[in-house]
């Protein structure tokens, strides 16, 4: 209870330690690659797994690849670049991990979005004279909204929590703290920098559940909130009725 309680008095003194950047900075390091990282894998990623869930085709080698992105760690695969690219090109190489690490989500809420999408709905569309492109970005990709904005949830946060093993090779961000805690074997401060890696991560993730909950088309929500009190009403009458079914002799 002491070293959360110094963690938490360390974090409210504004005072990190000498070498080691404020707070506010850190954080702003930290949003900074976690944005980059989460826009380049986005320009891969989202017009791939819109083509895989347009026309079906490649799902099996998405997942294979998908899958096999997920199983490299991403503290070798930084210290892998940083030697192959060079100490100059530090920020590359650890740009290019965290972009690798989010691919495999934004891919994945891409096409399962369109996929999830009532083939019906698509079918009505063809059947009105709807081009390809049109059926695209006016029927698939709304429908398909909310699950890739799900996808883009699951990648800042994965990627929200790796960048602070950046700070091992020196680019900052709130692993700094953590790094130099274990360095300087000071507990308060190693926690202090978990707790704020912690809470951004939760103020994100809140972000993008109420942007995911908005992403959701009025029509959708409309009928699944009729949907919801259609079926309520059904159970409160099929409740009401059971006792009269019950008393009826045999």
């Amino acid at each position: 209870m002491n070293l959360l309680t110094d963690a938490i008095a360390w974090i409210l003194s504004g005072e990190p330690g000498r070498g080691l950047a404020s707070i506010p900075v850190a954080t702003l390091q930290q949003l900074a690659y976690t944005a980059v990282a989460v826009a380049v894998a986005a320009v891969i990623a989202v017009p791939l797994g819109w083509y895989i869930g347009h026309t079906g085709k490649g799902r099996e080698l998405a997942i294979a690849v998908s899958g096999a992105a997920r199983a490299i760690p991403s503290f070798g695969l930084l210290i892998l670049l940083t030697l192959l690219l060079g100490v100059l090109h530090k920020p590359e190489a650890a740009v290019i991990t965290f972009v690798v690490l989010a691919i495999p989500s934004l891919l994945a809420g891409a096409y399962t979005g369109f996929e999830a999408v009532d083939r019906r709905v698509v079918d009505a569309g063809r059947a009105m004279g709807m081009t390809e492109w049109q059926i695209l970005w006016r029927i698939e990709v709304p429908l398909g909204l909310p699950l890739l904005v799900g996808g883009f949830r699951a990648a800042t946060l994965q990627v929200v929590a790796t960048v602070t093993i950046a700070a091992y090779i020196g680019l900052g961000g709130l692993g700094q703290y953590i790094i130099t805690g274990l360095a300087l074997q000071r507990l308060p401060v190693i926690i202090g920098g978990a707790i704020l890696v912690a809470l951004l991560a939760l103020v994100l993730d809140g972000l993008f559940a109420l942007l995911q909950h908005a992403a959701v088309p009025r029509g959708v929500r409309a009928t699944a909130a009729a949907s919801h009190t259609a079926g309520r009403r059904a159970r409160s009458r099929a409740d009401a009725a059971t006792p009269a079914r019950e008393n009826v002799p045999g």
